[in-house]
């Protein structure tokens, strides 16, 4: 079978495993309910409480699951190809610490309690960390290369992670809130969230497809320390994706771990390097991680949840390790 022709046949088939990972969200959970009443609430607006179940708590549950699960997978994507590090993830540039920051600022400060009112915070902090971070890196000899991004980015989230933890003690009532929060997770999120998510995740997306090709790998911190002026402006807008996407999620979900740093490995694997092919699949994989560790986490230890942030590391660890034992992690 030539390579194209495979790459089209895998990812169908990641295309149909997230179709099913929808239907698993959608159906199981502490009451489980038939596919047949699922469809049933979905296509011919049924009025059972099973189809109010359905529609009011598991259809939003499910949408924000789709769009963070794609964007902290798409944004991984990116700054590994960037980078190219293989073991890089969104939180290492400091956006998801800056995230937790905004939270525990609106928490504390703000009298916010609420998990919409979080988004805004979030969001705005993961922001002005990224533009840190980039500010920090620019300045010096060689401009804002993929090493000193990095650099700049530890230095960054150690502050952050510093910053948030003097809040904390000084302000205990917001511990058990921001905990909440801080552990990653799908439940509790609404409708609501996901209106105001996604204008900015499209936006990450459309920056991600027109800047795909200045993430590959052939890319050297040689070719951008004297790149073009076209060259800084699609890494700019790399930058600007990575920070829209990740911040978009972390806020609408907290900082779920793994998504960003496993996943690009798992499209790699199995499509090539050619960011043509990884960036879709990534996409696709994203959310089927997401959903799937979502679900099983409902079910695991009822009538408890465990956190959609905890499952994620449990089910991306094994995929992990095997493709490190296989030597087929890269970036």
């Amino acid at each position: 079978m030539r390579v194209p022709v495979r790459r089209a046949a895998v990812l169908t088939a990641a295309v149909v495993a997230l179709l099913l990972a929808v239907l698993f969200s959608l159906a199981v959970g502490a009451r489980a309910i038939a596919p047949t009443a699922v469809l049933d609430a979905l296509l011919h607006g049924g009025h059972s409480d099973s189809a109010e179940v359905v529609r009011e708590m598991r259809v939003p549950r499910t949408v924000i699951g789709l769009m963070v699960g794609a964007a902290l997978a798409l944004a991984g994507t990116v700054l590994q190809g960037i980078t190219r590090n293989p073991i890089a993830d969104p939180g290492i540039l400091g956006i998801s610490q800056g995230a937790s920051v905004g939270v525990v600022a609106a928490i504390a400060f703000a009298g916010v309690h609420t998990l919409t009112g979080y988004v805004w915070y979030a969001f705005v902090g993961a922001g002005l960390a990224s533009v840190a971070v980039y500010a920090i890196a620019a300045g010096g000899r060689g401009g804002a290369t993929p090493v000193k991004l990095a650099l700049g980015g530890a230095a960054i989230n150690a502050l952050l992670v510093s910053l948030t933890t003097a809040i904390l003690t000084t302000r205990a009532s917001a511990l058990d809130e921001f905990r909440f929060w801080q552990v990653g997770s799908l439940s509790g999120r609404d409708s609501e969230i996901a209106g105001q998510i996604w204008p900015f995740l499209l936006v990450g997306l459309v920056l991600v497809l027109a800047v795909a090709r200045a993430s590959t790998r052939s890319r050297s911190a040689r070719t951008w320390r004297r790149g073009s002026a076209r060259t800084w402006r699609r890494y700019g807008s790399s930058a600007g994706s990575r920070t829209i996407l990740n911040g978009a999620g972390v806020a609408a979900a907290g900082p779920l771990a793994f998504i960003g740093l496993a996943v690009p490995h798992i499209a790699r694997a199995i499509v090539g390097s050619d960011h043509r092919w990884v960036l879709p699949m990534a996409a696709v994989l994203g959310p089927v991680m997401l959903l799937v560790s979502d679900t099983v986490g409902r079910v695991l230890f009822p009538p408890s949840e465990v956190p959609a942030g905890v499952m994620t590391a449990l089910i991306g660890v094994p995929f992990l390790v095997m493709l490190v034992r296989r030597k087929a992690v890269a970036a």
